[in-house]
């Protein structure tokens, strides 16, 4: 399944909203530095859906603040 994610990084605290059915803003307090802020978005999607991290895949926007995630259910 492919989700958007809209990324709002060095966030005061660790969020995520569900806008629609594959379509979400998540908030982290992790700075876009050297992939840190891919990672925790990984690590927050990965609680939220319960699943392991290496199920889920980022597709593109490695530098944008919009994302696709693959993620394997």
């Amino acid at each position: 399944m492919l989700i958007k994610v809209k990324v709002f990084p060095n966030s005061k605290k660790e969020e995520i909203i569900k806008k629609s059915e594959d379509s979400f803003e998540i908030k982290i307090k992790e700075k876009p530095v050297g992939g840190r802020a891919n990672r925790a978005v990984c690590m927050c999607l990965s609680d939220y859906f319960k699943i392991p991290e290496n199920r889920i895949r980022l597709i593109k926007g490695f530098r944008q603040r919009n994302k696709i995630f693959e993620v394997k259910i």
